[in-house]
């Protein structure tokens, strides 16, 4: 039998030069170097490097962050930029990334906490002179949303080894359950805190810890200037959390928020005093009309005591709709044949559809969950709780990284493009470095498809404006 192919032959030799991998991660690196957070973390950490030490405690960090956001999932995969001299320096080892992360108390995380929140602030500054806004609209049902939306959840990291304080999840799962916060105007991950894996849902002081640790890294001018809604589900919806949301406004954040309402006994009794023609029909994600979903407010027909402790103004609203094929349903829903939701908001106005649709976006957070997890939230690397917790916050520089390349540089798809996606298009691509004219060039392969795209990011790198000193 003749063997046919359409595939060219090669002969595999090992005397290249010049050629390098991973080229589109340089892009990150140096963004970190425009936005100064490289400089940022650098000086907040001046602390922790030795005398005659080779690496600065900052870079070493931004190298991290730059590796994680390239794919690494265990600290060793630094090597995958430190194999690489000629396209990213002198690249610390792994155990200088080691014992950087061993060295990072809690004071050390609160000062890149601040570095962050400082290199945030120029980073917005520079999208507001490239498109004069500071950070993308937030919408939901084709409208826009005003002002700042942060999402709060919690999400499960299984642990496939003992690891300090790992614990049984209430998924039946052993890890570690951490509280996050993200924007999701711009998708930047703003704060986290790792917690044991048996940690409550609805602790009422991660919340509050974890919001008040995301609103510190906004632009001072938009966390006092700007509307922000605070989203969260069902966790989130404690009175005292509530009311510290609501206590912010004195010191002029203007804050509202959005969170998932539990139905019990109360609730029910008050959906069926409800007449037929209080329900208001709902709308889909599109802004359209939602078959099968309606919506109506109960603030006012539930027992006086379900209110008691939460902010004056708090609203519940119930959405019914048709349960979906294998739908777990409770007895009150099995008889009445609609599937019930509810959520609480302290916004005025505005109609319910809207303020409906507006709480079902927090959906999103998922998404940003998972994009987190496919950049190295989803395994912590060591036995000890302090250094997965610095781990964590190299997470979050990577996905930071990522999310300012693609406001700052990026158009079209690759500006919403996910991490898998943005590896194989831009991060991953190889090239050919070369010195001329007193400089080095990376010569990417012409035919390659997002090779203009790449290019053009590098250079509208050198356009973004620096902030003197």
């Amino acid at each position: 039998m003749q063997v046919t192919t359409t595939r060219p032959k090669i002969t595999a030799t090992a005397d290249g030069e010049g050629v390098v991998s991973h080229a589109g991660s340089r892009l990150l690196a140096d963004v970190a170097d425009r936005t100064t957070l490289t400089g940022q973390l650098a000086e907040a950490l001046a602390g922790l490097r030795k005398p005659r030490a080779l690496h600065d405690p900052g870079r070493v960090l931004v190298d991290m962050a730059v590796a994680v956001a390239d794919g690494a999932t265990t600290i060793s995969d630094i090597a995958v930029l430190a194999d690489q001299a000629a396209l990213f320096g002198s690249v610390a080892s792994d155990s200088t990334c080691w014992r950087l992360l061993d060295r990072l108390d809690t004071a050390g995380l609160g000062a890149i906490a601040r570095s962050r929140a400082a290199a945030r602030e120029v980073v917005w500054a520079q999208r507001a002179e490239l498109s004069a806004e500071p950070f993308p609209l937030a919408t939901a049902a084709g409208r826009v949303l005003p002002g700042l939306v942060i999402d709060l959840d919690a999400s499960v990291v299984v642990c496939h080894s003992e690891k300090e304080l790992a614990a049984p999840t209430f998924k039946k799962t052993f890890g570690f359950h951490p509280m996050l916060a993200f924007c999701d105007n711009t998708g930047e991950f703003l704060a986290a805190q790792l917690r044991k894996g048996n940690a409550g849902s609805n602790t009422a002081a991660d919340h509050i810890e974890v919001l008040d640790a995301a609103l510190a890294q906004l632009p001072d001018t938009h966390r006092h200037g700007t509307p922000i809604l605070i989203r969260a589900d069902t966790a989130g919806c404690t009175r005292e959390f509530l009311a510290h949301i609501r206590s912010r406004r004195d010191g002029s954040v203007s804050c509202e928020f959005s969170v998932r309402w539990a139905i019990r006994d109360p609730e029910r009794t008050a959906i069926a005093a409800i007449g037929k023609k209080v329900w208001a029909d709902a709308i889909d994600a599109d802004g359209g009309h939602c078959d099968g979903a309606a919506l109506a407010e109960i603030s006012r027909v539930l027992p006086a005591r379900s209110l008691v402790g939460y902010p004056a103004g708090t609203r519940v609203i119930v959405r019914r709709e048709r349960p979906h094929p294998g739908a777990q349903l409770d007895a009150f829903e099995e008889a009445d044949g609609w599937r019930y939701t509810a959520f609480a908001t302290d916004t005025r106005v505005g109609q319910l559809a809207h303020l409906d649709a507006r709480h079902r976006a927090h959906a999103r957070v998922e998404d940003r969950i998972r994009c987190a997890k496919d950049t190295g939230l989803d395994h912590f690397p060591s036995r000890s709780f302090a250094i997965n917790a610095a781990w964590l916050t190299v997470v979050m520089l990577a996905v930071d990284l990522i999310a300012w390349t693609q406001h700052l540089l990026l158009h079209g798809e690759l500006a919403k493009a996910e991490p898998k996606t943005l590896r194989y298009r831009l991060l991953h691509v190889a090239a050919r470095l070369t010195r001329g004219q007193r400089r080095l060039w990376l010569r990417i392969q012409r035919t390659w498809p997002w090779a203009r795209d790449l290019a053009a990011a590098f250079t509208g790198l050198t356009a973004l404006p620096v902030p003197a000193g």
